[in-house]
């Protein structure tokens, strides 16, 4: 005897995800009184084949920790957990996280946070990597990847400050809007060249793995997507040195986008360098005024801040050499 199935009710998975397809999430959002928040950035992924895909990239083992930011229905969360040392999966949605709690079965290595990934616009919810240090401490694995469908409204500031903390990161791998991922694999001299490009790529091996179509999403945003990889890199952050000088230097330098480098340097915030200063150091770094700063490479970022925020500075301009260029690693 077989169990009746009715167009009105979707049969139910074995596993949270399973069958996340349109009409299953329809009738569970139904069911159970939820809705897709467009203000929390919720679309939910509905094809299998890309949640195993993120999966495989991700490559979660018995030494993972997982950080999955957004927890939604449990489907990426279920299949992570099946594999990795330990998961902890935040939700900011009460009703999402008390489905999760239902749905998915209690396991040692399975924290399901109810919390903001960020405390503010711009950081990291202290709560959030306080529950990462002490279920990596409970589990003994060593490292961490974030594995997550990044709402879009939270992926520059969960992924910049992932990439600046002092956690054993191995990797990333998120699903985001495809002119953010652009963003973090742009190339000099293009439009969407900025300071965020030049850290992540500063510090890390990045690659935009796949773009993906708004029509597999529920509730379809109204842009693309994309799947992209990010590999901190311990040589280059050596490199770089004092990372959040650089990420605060990167920021205030690009404040005054559209200005020439001269300007941009002369009217940094909080810096009070005359025109007379920037075109000295300017000239010994060997570096036009006129030009951009979305002009400038890699390796020269770097040393344009430490020849104006860092020990350069101080010792009268003596940049360092360049050394292996950041550009050159590889994963």
């Amino acid at each position: 005897m077989t169990d009746a199935t009715y167009p009105d009710e979707p049969p139910r998975p074995r596993y949270p995800g399973q069958a996340q397809t349109l009409s299953y999430l329809r009738h569970l959002f139904m069911e159970r009184g939820l809705e897709a928040k467009s203000k929390l950035g919720q679309n939910f992924l509905i094809d299998l084949n890309l949640l195993d895909m993120i999966v495989r990239i991700g490559n979660p083992g018995p030494e993972d920790c997982v950080l999955e930011i957004g927890t939604g229905t449990a489907s990426l969360t279920s299949r992570l957990v099946e594999r990795a040392g330990a998961v902890l999966s935040v939700e900011i949605d009460a009703g999402f996280h008390l489905l999760a709690n239902e749905t998915l079965d209690p396991r040692d290595n399975l924290v399901l946070l109810h919390a903001d990934a960020l405390a503010g616009k711009n950081d990291l919810n202290p709560v959030v990597l306080d529950a990462l240090r002490e279920l990596m401490a409970k589990t003994g694995t060593k490292r961490v990847k974030l594995i997550a469908n990044l709402p879009y409204a939270v992926a520059t500031p969960v992924l910049a400050n992932l990439l600046l903390t002092d956690l054993p990161i191995e990797r990333m791998v998120a699903l985001t809007q495809w002119e953010f991922a652009v963003k973090l694999c742009a190339p000099p001299s293009t439009q969407h060249y900025a300071a965020l490009s030049v850290l992540v790529q500063s510090l890390a091996y990045v690659e935009l793995i796949r773009r993906v179509n708004p029509r597999v999403f529920y509730p379809r945003p109204k842009v693309d997507s994309a799947i992209v990889k990010i590999v901190p890199l311990a040589r280059k952050r050596a490199h770089v040195g004092d990372v959040l000088r650089f990420r605060v230097f990167l920021r205030d330098l690009y404040t005054h986008r559209r200005k020439n480098l001269r300007g941009a340097l002369v009217g940094m915030q909080g810096r009070s360098w005359s025109k007379q200063e920037v075109d000295a150091r300017l000239a010994a770094l060997g570096i036009d005024g006129t030009v951009r700063a979305e002009d400038l490479d890699l390796e020269q970022h770097l040393r344009l801040c430490n020849a104006f925020d860092g020990a350069d500075a101080e010792k009268g301009l003596n940049p360092p050499g360049a050394g292996d260029s950041p550009d050159e690693a590889t994963p």
